[in-house]
C-alpha cells in the first residue's frame, strides 16, 4: 500500500519536470523572461542576474538569483520547474569554487563581480 502511494507521487512529479531549460551552474549570469499576473492579464517581464545559490532535487529544486536595481539589491528564488518561467538564457558562465555565493551581498560594484570564464 505504501509503495504503491509513493510511486504515484513519484510519477506525478516526473511529469512535471522541465526539459526545455539550460544547464547552469552558481556564479553564471543570466537572463530570464518570467511571467507576471496583472489584473487579467499576463505579461512578460525579463530579470537578469548573478545565480548565487541552488538547492534542491528533482521538483523541488530552486535557486536564486541577485541583481542591482537602481542601487538596491534585489534576490528572487525560484523553483527550477516552475510555469511562471517562460525562459532562461545563459549570457555567461562564472568561475567559482565556492557553492553559494552570499558574500556578494557584502559586496558593491567591481567587488560583486563573478569572473567570467572566457574560454567559450
Amino acid at each position: 500500500m505504501l509503495a504503491t502511494n509513493l510511486e504515484k507521487i513519484a510519477s506525478v512529479g516526473k511529469t512535471s519536470l522541465r526539459q526545455d531549460l539550460p544547464a547552469f551552474d552558481v556564479g553564471d549570469t543570466i537572463k530570464m523572461k518570467i511571467k507576471v499576473k496583472e489584473a487579467d492579464k499576463m505579461r512578460i517581464h525579463p530579470f537578469e542576474g548573478t545565480v548565487i545559490k541552488k538547492t534542491g532535487s528533482g521538483v523541488a529544486a530552486a535557486f536564486t538569483v541577485r541583481k542591482i536595481s537602481f542601487g538596491e539589491g534585489v534576490e528572487r528564488t525560484f523553483p527550477i520547474h516552475s510555469p511562471v518561467i517562460d525562459k532562461i538564457e545563459i549570457v555567461s558562465k562564472g568561475i567559482i569554487k565556492r557553492s553559494k555565493l552570499y558574500y556578494l551581498r557584502d559586496r558593491l560594484g567591481k567587488k560583486a563581480r563573478v569572473q567570467v570564464d572566457q574560454t567559450k
